[in-house]
């Protein structure tokens, strides 16, 4: 299949790796190229990571970067692709923007699909001219790790575009799961409370960082605490995703922490940022609390 992804982000990067990795041809597309090489040298290390655990071959990562075209523009790359996946920033007039000119350079056929993690799938298909073929693909990140794609039917999806992106995922190795286009869909209307929880109960005093992630770990068995988990995704992610949550339910359970919002304004978001609740120490990938939430 020829697949456009839009977005070189971490991503965009991954679902253009995992779907090139599968035999497919990926025109990867990013206006900024700084980003875009950048992409590039991610999938490139990834790969590298893989040969050097035997999960692939040299020549497996070979014809798997020779499927790979980078690009700067959408013009001229989607126009013969079979299946486009956004996987911009996180923010409704951009998306709307992207598939208005999706809906006009793509072939009638093409599928078109959003990574998007909480916005809703029905309004993104109602800004073309096909929400019959609009369709979301929620990859879990890291993308080429990950077993879980949420397979999110707006409200005038057609079964056989779902079943076309269902059989599509399995391909790919994920493990699709079909669910209904309703603010956050299920694993983000269930995972940023609960990270938003966690955020809160830092704010209240309740506990320090470390002790709050040690509880969800060796209690609950999580593989990574709440707040470690948040600057994973990034802070600025989990808080449009809880502004949507709450915009859409009109919900006050879902109003976000005012340390995360605080934490967002001030630029401090994560991994992204280097601090978050954690700080990463540079050159190393190590984490240590930040000393603002040291009890």
């Amino acid at each position: 299949m020829k697949v456009a992804v839009i977005g070189s982000g971490t991503m965009g990067n991954g679902i253009a790796h995992v779907f090139a990795m599968y035999g497919h041809e990926v025109n990867l597309i990013d206006v900024n190229e700084k980003a875009l090489n950048k992409g590039i040298e991610t999938i490139v290390k990834n790969l590298d990571r893989m040969v050097s655990k035997g999960a692939v071959s040299e020549e497996d990562k070979q014809a798997t970067l020779s499927r790979l075209k980078p690009a700067t523009s959408i013009q001229g790359a989607v126009e013969d692709r079979e299946l486009v996946v956004e996987a911009a920033t996180e923010n409704v007039a951009l998306k709307l923007a992207i598939f208005k000119e999706l809906d006009e350079r793509c072939a009638s056929d093409c599928i078109l699909a959003s990574n998007t993690s909480s916005i809703s799938l029905t309004k993104i298909g109602a800004a073309t001219k096909r929400p019959t073929q609009v369709i979301g693909m929620h990859f879990m990140n890291p993308v080429p790790v990950m077993k879980l794609v949420e397979v999110i039917r707006g409200y005038s999806t057609s079964d056989e575009v779902t079943e076309t992106i269902m059989s599509l995922s399995r391909q790919l190795g994920k493990v699709p799961v079909e669910v209904n286009d309703y603010p956050g869909f299920v694993a983000n209307r269930i995972l940023m409370p609960m990270i938003n929880e966690a955020i809160y109960t830092l704010y209240e005093g309740v506990a320090g960082v470390e002790e709050i992630d040690t509880v969800m770990k060796l209690g609950m068995a999580h593989p990574m605490g709440p707040l470690q988990l948040a600057d994973f995704i990034g802070l600025d992610v989990c808080l449009a995703i809880l502004k949507v949550l709450h915009d859409g339910f009109g919900n006050p359970k879902y109003a976000p922490c005012p340390l995360l919002v605080n934490m967002v304004e001030a630029g401090q978001l994560g991994n992204k940022s280097g601090m978050g609740f954690y700080i990463l120490i540079s050159g190393s990938k190590q984490l240590e609390v930040s000393s603002k939430f040291k009890l």
